[in-house]
């Protein structure tokens, strides 16, 4: 085992293990914090999938002329670094991404349609977004960005007090719905000065921001 290259494989192995467990306990704490709104496991299994996949997935909505472009670097926010992608025209594409917005904004609004607070539910909504308009940054050349633990500790808190006998639902609408309006919609207006080639709603930047507080705000509930 003191052999250069054994060490090397049992260390490998060793960290593979390690990541594989961590795999298992997010997958097995996302699916408990969709138990605890009321969905069926099989139900969880698709959405989990379905966000994954669509994680990668970017649909363009509209193509916008900006000459002034960040091409081929690297930016870092919160300690995470992106590379800003090269676009052969001066232009910014505004997309959605799929798993980060769609998927997790359309379970929300199921969930907002059959709880039994509609209006906390709304109320929770504006105050998140008017937190995450306050948190979120622009962040030039990746587009709007915000910190991923943040929200869903006050997601968490809204859902407590606002409706303690259904926290965790409350806690997964307003996180979810209140950080896509505050976070990108309500920044919208400020594309041109982003310099970034591709703005992605729910994407880089705010995937964490909108799927994650979801899911941590319930676990946190």
């Amino acid at each position: 085992m003191f052999y250069a290259p054994l060490i090397v494989l049992f260390m490998l192995a060793l960290f593979g293990l390690l990541i594989l467990v961590f795999l298992l306990i997010m997958v097995g704490a996302i699916s408990y914090a969709f138990d605890k709104i009321g969905l069926d496991p099989f139900v969880v299994f698709t959405v989990l999938l379905a966000c994954l996949i669509g994680s990668h997935i970017n649909i363009p909505v509209y193509r916008m002329r900006n000459d002034s472009l960040m091409r081929d670097q690297v930016v870092s926010f919160f300690g995470v670094r992106f590379r800003i992608p090269t676009m052969a025209a001066p232009e910014t594409v505004v997309a959605v991404n799929v798993g980060g917005a769609i998927i997790p904004c359309l379970m929300a609004l199921y969930l907002l349609a059959t709880t039994a607070y509609p209006l906390q539910a709304l109320i929770g909504i504006a105050m998140m977004a008017g937190v995450s308009k306050w948190l979120a940054r622009a962040v030039p050349g990746l587009g709007i960005a915000m910190p991923a633990f943040i929200p869903p500790i006050i997601a968490a808190l809204v859902g407590l007090i606002l409706a303690p006998d259904q926290a965790p639902m409350l806690a997964y609408i307003s996180g979810t719905l209140g950080v896509l309006i505050g976070a990108d919609l309500l920044n919208l207006k400020n594309l041109t000065a982003l310099q970034a080639p591709v703005v992605s709603i729910g994407g880089a930047g705010t995937f964490d921001g909108i799927f994650l507080t979801g899911i941590i705000a319930v676990l946190l509930a």
